[in-house]
């Protein structure tokens, strides 16, 4: 099992900067991937930006250029910043992680972090 712990997250006006964290409990040298997810109210929960073994980044189309992913391997953390945020960003945001050998796709998932941007 693994454990991924995040911090970040809260209330920051539009145009703000926040920077979420997710830290796991097995090293990140040894995943396929990274990602973090997010859900409006009322919506479904969609991928916003991923990261590979490899450390290969994809992001979708409407953060592209804000947000940014990185990693510390010895700190096994993958923090997701965020610049210049909209109101649109505001959702419940998730990390999630696949390691290599293991099911396919995200089997650990985080606890959810609120981030809400006021206009």
């Amino acid at each position: 099992q693994v454990q991924l712990v995040k911090s970040g997250g809260g209330l920051v006006q539009a145009g703000g900067s926040l920077r979420l964290s997710c830290s796991a409990s097995r090293s990140i040298l040894s995943i396929n991937a990274m990602a973090w997810y997010r859900q409006a109210p009322g919506k479904q929960r969609e991928a916003v930006a991923v990261i590979t073994n490899g450390g290969a980044t994809n992001y979708d189309d409407s953060v592209k250029g804000r947000f940014t992913l990185s990693r510390d391997n010895a700190k096994n953390t993958v923090y997701l910043q965020m610049n210049t945020l909209k109101p649109e960003d505001t959702a419940v945001y998730y990390c999630a992680a696949e390691y290599r050998g293991e099911v396919i796709g995200y089997a650990y998932w985080g606890q959810g972090t609120q981030v809400t941007v006021s206009s």
